[in-house]
C-alpha cells in the first residue's frame, strides 16, 4: 500500500509525502517548507522523486526550486504555478492521468480558490489531495474564482466514493466548526463532528485527513445543494446557496 507521511509546517499547514514502497518513489505534495521536506524525507530515509503542485500560491509551490536542487526531481503541476518564476517540468490539467509506480492517479480540476487549482486523486488508493479546495467543514476562500465555477468544483469532489479519504492542506478544523454550526445548527451529525474534533484538538492531534463521507454530511459548502441549507441561506439554487455561504463564512 501507499504510505502517507503527514507533518506540521509553517503555521498551520500541514506537509506530505506520499511514498509507494515498490517503485520506491516519493512525491512532495505541494512544497510550503523545502527544509522540512527534505528533513523529513531524511528521516524516513526515502528519495524525492516529484513534486506535485496543487496550485501556485507560495505556501503549496514556494519550496520548489530548493527541492528540485537538492533532489533533482520533477514537479508537476497546474499552469499557473509558473506565477512564482519557474514553470513545472510537467503541466497538468483536469482530466490527465499520472502513475506513481502502479497507481493510477487522476487530476482533477478544482478551480475557485484559485482558476487553476487541481486535485489528485488515486481511486485504488481511495485517497485525495485536495490542496485549498476543500477543508474539513469548509473550503478555501474564492481568491480568483467565480461561485459557479467554485460549485462545478465541489461537485466534482462531492462525485468521489464516500470512502475517500481527503487530504487538505491546513488545520482549519476548529475555525471551520465555529462557522458550520453557526451555518447548519439543526445538523445532529455535524454537533456529533463537533465533540469528536474538540477531543482531537485537545490531544493535540490533527483533524486531516478527513473522510468524504463525513464531509458530504456535515461541510455547509459541500450541503449547498441541499433543500434544508437553501431554505436557511436563500438563492434557491446551489451556486446561489454557496456564494451566500462563502460570503459569509469571509466576514465571520
Amino acid at each position: 500500500m501507499l504510505e502517507v507521511h503527514q507533518f506540521a509546517c509553517l503555521s498551520d499547514n500541514y506537509g506530505f509525502l506520499l511514498h509507494d514502497p515498490v517503485s520506491e518513489e516519493t512525491v512532495c505534495i505541494d512544497t510550503p517548507d523545502a527544509d522540512a521536506y527534505l528533513r523529513e524525507a531524511r528521516h524516513k530515509h526515502w528519495q524525492i522523486s516529484q513534486i506535485w503542485n496543487t496550485h501556485w500560491h507560495p505556501d503549496h509551490a514556494g519550496g520548489n526550486a530548493a527541492i528540485k536542487a537538492a533532489t533533482r526531481c520533477a514537479v508537476i503541476g497546474p499552469a499557473e504555478v509558473e506565477k512564482l518564476g519557474t514553470a513545472p517540468d510537467r503541466l497538468v490539467k483536469h482530466g490527465d492521468l499520472l502513475t506513481l509506480g502502479d497507481w493510477d492517479v487522476r487530476v482533477i480540476d478544482v478551480g475557485g480558490h484559485t482558476n487553476g487549482h487541481i486535485a489528485f486523486h488515486i481511486p485504488k488508493a481511495e485517497l485525495a489531495f485536495v490542496g485549498d479546495a476543500v477543508f474539513a467543514l469548509g473550503c478555501g476562500r474564492m481568491f480568483e474564482g467565480t461561485s459557479d465555477q467554485f460549485w462545478a468544483s465541489l461537485r466534482r469532489i462531492k462525485a468521489l466514493p464516500p470512502c475517500t479519504m481527503l487530504y487538505c492542506a491546513h488545520e482549519y478544523t476548529e475555525s471551520n466548526l465555529r462557522f458550520a454550526l453557526h451555518a447548519d445548527p439543526e445538523n445532529a451529525k455535524l454537533h456529533d463532528y463537533a465533540e469528536h474534533i474538540r477531543k482531537v484538538r485537545a490531544a493535540g492531534k490533527p483533524t486531516v485527513p478527513t473522510t468524504l463521507s463525513r464531509e458530504l454530511a456535515t461541510n455547509p459548502f459541500l450541503r449547498a445543494d441541499d433543500p434544508a441549507m437553501q431554505a436557511r441561506w436563500g438563492g434557491g439554487d446551489a451556486v446561489a446557496t454557496f456564494a451566500a455561504l462563502r460570503a459569509a463564512k469571509d466576514t465571520f
